[in-house]
């Protein structure tokens, strides 16, 4: 496991949804759930946006212990460092958590959670999920979530008080995402030619972009590292605009094929190019 855990797991390429017709079932029940809470996020997008953030700013507060375990079970030293302070002046100096003084030290989350701890263990991510009301997920990170939510330890110290507060604020915190990313979501959900296979195209794609950047592996499961990911993957690439450069984002600009090779490069381009170059 020690060893497993220092080298860095092989990052899937393909899409493994087996389950493809009850997770589209769930997929068009979130998005009825969706609708019928409103645009931008519905009733939430009421709530002032400091009340918003404090709820958000709570709830990463209390995910941070269980990521000190799991940092610990990854060996990662430094962001069990991270985690463990970004905890401690949050929870003092930031009251509990509703505010961020660590984030404004430049002590930020690093992410964590036991979905990554298999992850590094060299656990594969199993077959897409769409979960009812929470989602994209596959069966690694549904696992992780799971084991997260009931191995945390703030629910175990609080006890039951602290638990339904808990739980609020982390509902809290995903109907903000909702409000925040509300134009990027109800592209994916309403605007795209399959909104399934889109969100289920970026969620895998973020995620294991994510994984790999964060726990040393090779970034590889995009062909093209500057490709869109909100793209229509069923869009026709004949299709595309011709009058665009094909060249990598690095090389230089096309030559114009009908640039004078005889013209003047320090040539005035201002210049009245029929006035008397002998008038005075």
């Amino acid at each position: 496991m020690l060893l497993s855990a220092c080298a860095a797991p092989e990052v899937p390429t393909g899409i493994n949804d087996p389950y493809e017709e009850a997770n589209r079932r769930r997929h068009e029940a979130n998005k009825r759930l969706d609708a019928a809470s409103g645009p931008g996020g519905g009733f939430y997008a009421e709530v002032p946006a400091p009340a918003r953030q404090g709820i958000t700013n709570f709830a990463n507060n209390i995910r941070l212990p269980s990521m000190v375990v799991q940092n610990a079970l990854q060996l990662d030293v430094e962001g069990f460092a991270q985690n463990g302070w970004r905890f401690v002046i949050n929870t003092t100096v930031g009251i509990g958590g509703l505010f961020d003084p660590a984030g404004a030290l430049g002590l930020y989350e690093d992410p964590s959670g036991f979905s990554e701890t298999l992850y590094v263990w060299g656990v594969g991510e199993g077959a897409y999920l769409e979960l009812p009301v929470l989602g994209p997920s596959t069966q690694r990170d549904a696992v992780g979530g799971v084991v997260d939510l009931v191995a945390n330890p703030y629910f175990y110290v609080t006890g039951t008080a602290g638990t339904v507060v808990g739980l609020l604020a982390l509902a809290g915190d995903r109907l903000n995402d909702r409000v925040r990313y509300s134009n990027t979501i109800e592209s994916l959900l309403y605007d795209s030619v399959d909104s399934y296979a889109q969100s289920r195209l970026v969620y895998l794609q973020s995620r294991r972009r994510e994984l790999a950047r964060g726990k040393g592996g090779e970034d590889g499961f995009l062909a093209d590292p500057y490709a869109d990911p909100y793209a229509d993957p069923y869009a026709d690439p004949a299709s595309a605009d011709p009058g665009q450069a094909t060249q990598p984002a690095t090389e230089e600009p096309l030559a114009d094929a009908y640039a004078d090779p005889y013209a003047d490069p320090y040539a005035d381009p201002y210049a009245d190019p029929y006035a008397d170059p002998y008038a005075e």
